[in-house]
Parts: C-alpha cells; sequence; structure tokens
C-alpha cells in the first residue's frame, strides 16, 4: 500500500472511529433512559439482539458485502455456537450493569477488559505476560477498586454484572479474532451469523423472565417502544462500527481506540444526564484509563523487543 492508500485507510479508521464513538455514546445514553422507567434489560437485549438479525441482511446486502462464509457442521457446534453464547451473555450483562449503576461507572468497570484478556490468554494458550504489562493491569486493578469504593450508587450486581460483561467481551475478542483468520469470514457476516444464534438461545430465557411480566402489563407504553427502536438501531450501529475497526486495526489498536471510546462514552453520560461523582470516583475512573494506556504502551513495547531486527 503506498503512502496516498495509507492515509487513505488512517482516515477511514479515524472516521470508523468517530462513528463508533458518538453511536456508541448515544447507545449507552438511550439505554439507560429505556431502563429508568422500563426496567426490563432481558427486553432491551433481546431487541438489540433482533436489531442486529433484521437489518444486517439487507443493509449488507445494499453495501455489496460479500456472502457469508460456510462454516463446517462440526466447526459451526464448536466454535460459533459458543460464541453467540458468550455474545447473548455479554449484552444481557451489559444491560443489567448500565440498569443498576451510572453508565460512567459501568464503562470504568469494564476497562478492567485487558485484565480478563490476559488471564483468558493465560489460562486458554499459556501466554505469560511481561512485568509492564503486569504492572498496567494492578494499576487498572487499583482504578476500579478506587471508583467503586467511592461510588455513590454502588450496587453489587451492577459491579458483578460490568464484570462479566468485561470477561466475557474479552472472550469474544479473543476468538472472534481467530475465527476470522482461520476462516477467512468477513468481519460483518460473522456479527451477522453470531446474533442469529444468539437470539435463538437468548429467546427461551426472556420468555422466562420479562414475557409473562410484559403480558401482564400490557406491553411497552409507546414512548417507551420507540425508545427501545431506537435503541436496537443505536445498538446494530455500534456493532457494526466496533466489527469495521476490529476488522482494520491490530488487537492492540483496537484496545486503544476502544479505551479512548470508554472515555467518550464516560463524558457523554455525565454531561447528558448529570451523574453526581465527587472528586475521588473521578480520580478512580481517571486512574483506570491510566492503567489501560499503560497497558497498551507496555503491550506495544513488548511486541517491538520481539520484533526480529
Amino acid at each position: 500500500m503506498g503512502l496516498e492508500g495509507s492515509r487513505k485507510e488512517a482516515l477511514v479508521v479515524v472516521a470508523l472511529c468517530l462513528v463508533w464513538y458518538a453511536v456508541s455514546s448515544a447507545s449507552n445514553v438511550v439505554g439507560k433512559l429505556v431502563l429508568t422507567d422500563f426496567p426490563y434489560p432481558m427486553t432491551v437485549t433481546m431487541v438489540q439482539l433482533l436489531s442486529i438479525v433484521v437489518y444486517s441482511p439487507p443493509a449488507f446486502a445494499v453495501c455489496g458485502v460479500r456472502r457469508e462464509t460456510e462454516f463446517p457442521r462440526r466447526y459451526y457446534w464448536r466454535v460459533l455456537v459458543p460464541l453467540a453464547f458468550a455474545k447473548f451473555l455479554t449484552t444481557v450483562c451489559s444491560q443489567i450493569s448500565i440498569w443498576k449503576v451510572p453508565i460512567s461507572y459501568a464503562h470504568t468497570v469494564k476497562a478492567t477488559t485487558p485484565l480478563w484478556t490476559a488471564a483468558l490468554a493465560r489460562l486458554l494458550f499459556g501466554e505469560r505476560q511481561p512485568r509492564g504489562v503486569q504492572a498496567a493491569l494492578v494499576l487498572i486493578a487499583a482504578g476500579v477498586a478506587v471508583a467503586s469504593a467511592t461510588e455513590l450508587h454502588f450496587d453489587s450486581l451492577g459491579l458483578g454484572a460490568a464484570l462479566a460483561a468485561a470477561a466475557l467481551l474479552s472472550l469474544q475478542h479473543l476468538y472472534s479474532k481467530r475465527v476470522m483468520r482461520d476462516t477467512g469470514a468477513h468481519h460483518l457476516r460473522l456479527l451477522q451469523a453470531l446474533s442469529r444464534p444468539a437470539l435463538l438461545l437468548f429467546l427461551p430465557a426472556w420468555a422466562c423472565s420479562d414475557g409473562a411480566a410484559l403480558r401482564a402489563r400490557g406491553g411497552a407504553a409507546p414512548a417507551e417502544a420507540a425508545l427501545l427502536a431506537a435503541d436496537g438501531a443505536l445498538a446494530w450501529l455500534q456493532a457494526v462500527a466496533a466489527f469495521s475497526v476490529l476488522s482494520r486495526v491490530s488487537p492492540l489498536a483496537y484496545a486503544v481506540a476502544s479505551a479512548a471510546k470508554r472515555a467518550a462514552v464516560v463524558g457523554a453520560s455525565l454531561l447528558v444526564l448529570r451523574n453526581p461523582a465527587p472528586p475521588l470516583n473521578l480520580a478512580g475512573m481517571a486512574l483506570a484509563a491510566l492503567g489501560v494506556l499503560a497497558y497498551n504502551r507496555a503491550k506495544l513495547h513488548a511486541r517491538s523487543a520481539r520484533a526480529p531486527v
């Protein structure tokens, strides 16, 4: 790729990141507004998964995205179905976390994603992290601990859900990159392929949890239904933008972009929703963000040290 091509690609990545940050911020704010008056996180999750399944085929066809990869049956059940299960669990946990605690705190806790990534890479692939990375992980954990200790609206279920979402997201990133590398699947078609079984796996759980309650309630009010539809559309756009960035950059660059996205979401939530945050709470958020930046820098340094001269 020539200089002109590299510049064009860099501009595309920057534009995708800006769209990702804006849509993600809007999605989180709208999601919080929905759950404030409509406390059914399982239904919000179902609408988000359904939106991906419904919007993806026509949109990808219009945009000329190549057809889905035909996965061998054994590979589909051994790799894709567990990934789909992890996807719906991640979405559920994310919705529960922003329902129970402020968005700013939920995303500070989700900054532990590098910690979970390192732990899972060690457990699954036997990868050891250099000391610089380990020190950065301690910094992230310390920042989340300070933010948790000083959070005015602390909720143990919200904390647990945010931690689970971070762990499951790390697992998805590790295996999604492997699937794209091993099968050559298009990133957007992989998103579509994961969402269908995720929705099917999720429907029985939704019927048992929210289905009966919503029937007794008479469903959602028109204003709630409009917010749900908007949240579903924004969640789909956010997923498309995230997978598009992931497919174009290295995992390290994606981690940096994701950290910046979390900062944008935290800032947008504090500005729009005006959640009260004491100084020590903000300090904890800043410490966790600093830890993520230190982690990315340490990973880059470690990769450079391993590269042949």
